[in-house]
């Protein structure tokens, strides 16, 4: 007759295991149903984004004709003539508003004392005022640091020389133009003006 000890059998916990796959599987069917509504979610957003690009297109698309179409209606010369008297309406508002006191003001503190000025002349043009400027010096030097003394001020730039030339009393001629930008509104104003010959005088004779 065959003796067993019983007590040596292992012992399984059936119930355990069951219970700890059904809380696998009910971890694993939460965590699926969370990514199919994310993916539901993108899918539907995308769809979305897709219909808003594709409207924006449409009317970009619209918009550029309708462009078209009035630029096509539009008489170019009446146009051009338009644009002509809007730049010379903003010229004479330039003309109007611009200082010889403050022009003036920054010219006599940065002369030096052997260069004059024998004329001076603002041109107004798309927006900018453009210095025409006369100047006779002893030396070059001189007239060069005029020059460095007005940049330095930041209200000129884009300097530039001409008609270079030697007159009978032996100074140094040429005319300097260059974009103006006041610095300050004010003072008194007018269209046009000439410094008179010698007004600025400080050359050695």
């Amino acid at each position: 007759m065959l003796r067993t000890n019983l007590s040596t059998r292992p012992f399984y916990n059936e119930r355990a295991v069951h219970a700890l796959l059904v809380v696998l599987a009910l971890i694993v069917l939460l965590v699926t149903s969370l990514q199919v509504v994310r993916i539901v979610k993108l899918s539907r957003y995308k769809t979305e984004l897709t219909a808003a690009i594709r409207r924006d297109r449409e009317e970009s698309d619209r918009r550029t004709r309708e462009a078209a179409d009035i630029r096509r209606g539009m008489n170019q010369q009446e146009l051009a003539a338009v644009t002509a008297a809007a730049r010379e309406a903003n010229d004479l508002i330039e003309q109007r508003t611009f200082s010889w006191t403050e022009l003036f003001n920054q010219l006599e503190a940065t002369l030096p004392e052997n260069v004059m000025l024998t004329a001076v002349r603002p041109q107004f043009k798309d927006g900018a005022t453009h210095v025409n400027m006369d100047i006779q010096g002893r030396r070059t030097d001189d007239i060069d640091s005029f020059f460095e003394k007005l940049e330095a001020t930041g209200a000129f730039r884009d300097v530039q020389w001409s008609a270079e030339n030697i007159t009978e009393e032996g100074l140094h001629h040429m005319i300097m133009t260059a974009v103006y930008t006041p610095q300050q509104r004010g003072g008194v104003r007018a269209v046009g003006a000439s410094v008179p010959q010698g007004s600025k005088q400080g050359s050695k004779r």
